[in-house]
């Protein structure tokens, strides 16, 4: 069996950084709680590992329910400065892990639905960094969740605003490119601010050519993983085998069968884990934690 590991995978810059400020507020705090408000990353496996060293995870709507003083770590994917005023309040230590690209997209949706523009964000309404980053808008700002709704989304007296098109760092840069042809046809006034991060489309881009060498695909990460359920469907859609797991012991024994195996993982997928597979797959053992 010949395994290759797509030339992009794994932990992105925003997610290993995040992990090292929660790594090191836990060695430094070993007298405290650490609180992390949200899961900081997508990665069962991970968060397991930093609960395992006294990470405790609440949700933000818990909030109220910190121990003032406490240390709180704002996850990757950031939060409504609601939020964080909420944790000034009860004189907590804020560590700020918020990725440097979403800490970006916040600013310029604070800063221009605040003035006489109009901010449109494509993305995951439900997702944890859309949210944060709508708690800075003003008055002129819409979420959209893709090309349907799109298609019926308006603005009114738009032909008198600069109307601004961004989106969440994780969305589908072909569902963005058809939106953006879109308003360009909707706004004259359009503006586009691409906030997909790089790590995204790099990793997109890698998957693609390591689909062309491979019998089979394993996308490794998080079920809950945004980016990683769409190198799944990409894997799916351009290898005759893919399957996305969060575990070793998920790997269909069928696999192991395959003269040449892909492996590509999420942004929020640990190294550990990547190699635990690549070994387990060469040892030609099925099962695994």
């Amino acid at each position: 069996m010949e395994i290759v590991r797509a030339s992009v995978l794994g932990f992105c810059f925003g997610v290993r950084r995040a992990v090292e400020l929660a790594e090191k507020a836990l060695a430094e705090n070993k007298d405290k709680t650490v609180y992390s408000l949200g899961p900081l990353i997508h990665n069962e496996n991970a968060l397991r590992a930093l609960s395992a060293k006294g990470l405790i995870t609440v949700d933000e709507q818990q909030v109220g329910e910190i121990p003032s003083e406490s240390v709180v770590i704002i996850r990757a994917h950031g939060v409504a400065p609601s939020v964080t005023d909420a944790l000034e309040a009860k004189k907590c230590t804020i560590i700020d892990a918020t990725c440097p690209r979403v800490k970006a997209s916040q600013k310029m949706v604070e800063r221009y639905s605040n003035q006489n523009d109009y901010v449109v964000l494509t993305g995951d309404r439900n997702h944890g960094e859309v949210i944060g980053i709508a708690g800075y808008a003003g008055e002129n700002f819409s979420q959209i969740q893709d090309y349907t709704e799109a298609e019926s989304f308006d603005i009114k007296d738009s032909e008198n605003k600069n109307v601004i098109l961004l989106s969440q760092t994780t969305y589908s840069p072909k569902e963005f490119e058809k939106i953006e042809s879109l308003f360009r046809s909707k706004f004259k006034n359009l503006a586009v601010m691409n906030t997909i991060c790089p790590a995204t489309s790099e990793r997109q881009e890698a998957l693609l050519e390591l689909c062309k060498k491979v019998d089979g695909v394993i996308v490794i990460g998080g079920k809950n993983s945004a980016n990683t359920k769409r190198l799944y469907q990409t894997a799916a859609a351009n290898c005759k085998q893919a399957i996305h797991v969060q575990t070793t012991a998920e790997i269909p024994s069928d696999f192991y069968k395959l003269n040449t195996i892909g492996i590509t993982a999420g942004a929020s997928t640990p190294d550990s884990i990547i190699d635990e597979v690549e070994r387990l797959l060469k040892a030609g053992v099925a099962g695994g934690v």
